[in-house]
């Protein structure tokens, strides 16, 4: 009889109330890969469209199905030919894999090697957690693509969420001017964060106000949100001549075909990790968490995370 851990699932699509707790088969480390008992798996709104099976013809999925792909934990063993951890390694990684199965809402999760990164040690196991996936979304969307430098001006709309919130950071960390629009009640949390002006999407139309606030336009938008915001910027002009256009939740808008545009779906990558981890530790990020949840309680997290008004991080600590 293999070992079991109890994990967070389900057995088919649908509600989200269809994640239930219990025993699943332990995984092992197998060659080239490592076992990670997992201390902090960040939720994110992906997880709830994998759970409504939203992403079954994109992404494959098999049942039992363990959700999560942001993980922070320990190096429990080593398979055959790894040679960069060690057990008792602190690591964390973006765990997607090309079968949507074990997930890492679970007490372990088995990856290749290649997808780790030493976690940093600056912040907290819970926050480490948090990281991966919005960190690497951000880091291929302005720097990867949008090739964002020193000077130059980004326009984050959703600047607040989880994506928007290590945008931020990463563009001040290269000496960026940001815009940071998302609700008033989020404006202190952007600023703290580094945004040099934050405009509220409520009752305002956010192209003018960003016309206003930046009238020799912007170098690159990132559209992190729903809602209007992107219509309104896009229709009023804000972007340079030569700039660029980065989408993380639109993958077709309606904008000129002369404009430099991606749609960004984010990739594993341990290297662009290890350089988010030297950023964290020199001070420059950090991830607020704003509520911990256990496996019992997946369901939750994953409602919360749904209603899209979640500041910060919201994490499972198995």
């Amino acid at each position: 009889m293999s070992e079991q851990m109890n994990a967070a699932f389900i057995e088919e699509y649908g509600e989200l109330t269809n994640v239930t707790m219990g025993e699943l088969p332990k995984p092992e480390a197998g060659e080239g890969e490592v076992l990670i008992r997992t201390k902090s798996a960040g939720v994110n709104p992906v997880d709830t469209a994998i759970v409504r099976g939203m992403l079954k013809d994109a992404i494959p999925g098999e049942f039992p199905l363990v959700p999560g792909w942001d993980v922070a934990g320990v190096v429990e063993d080593t398979g055959h030919s790894v040679s960069r951890f060690s057990p008792g390694d602190e690591v964390y990684a973006y765990a997607r894999r090309p079968q949507i199965k074990h997930g890492t809402f679970a007490e372990y999760i088995s990856l290749p090697e290649s997808y780790l990164a030493e976690r940093p040690t600056n912040i907290s196991m819970e926050e480490s957690g948090g990281i991966p996936l919005v960190g690497l979304t951000a880091y291929q969307s302005i720097f990867d693509f949008g090739e964002l430098k020193e000077g130059q001006t980004l326009l984050i709309l959703g600047a607040s969420g989880g994506v928007g919130t290590l945008a931020i950071q990463l563009a001040k960390s290269v000496g960026a001017k940001v815009i940071g629009v998302a609700s008033e009640a989020n404006h202190e949390y952007m600023k703290d964060l580094g945004a040099d002006i934050t405009i509220d999407y409520n009752d305002t139309h956010v192209g003018k106000a960003v016309n206003e606030a930046q009238p020799d336009g912007v170098d690159l938008i990132f559209h992190c949100s729903r809602g209007d915001s992107f219509s309104q910027v896009m229709e009023t002009g804000v972007l340079k001549e030569g700039g660029k256009v980065a989408s993380i939740t639109n993958s077709n808008p309606d904008i000129s075909d002369g404009i430099d545009f991606k749609y960004v779906f984010v990739e594993p990558n341990a290297e662009q990790l290890e350089h988010i981890t030297v950023l964290a530790d020199s001070g420059k990020i950090s991830v607020p968490v704003t509520e911990t949840y256990t496996l019992e309680e997946a369901g939750k997290a994953l409602q919360k995370i749904e209603s899209l008004h979640t500041q910060g991080k919201l994490v499972i600590t198995p």
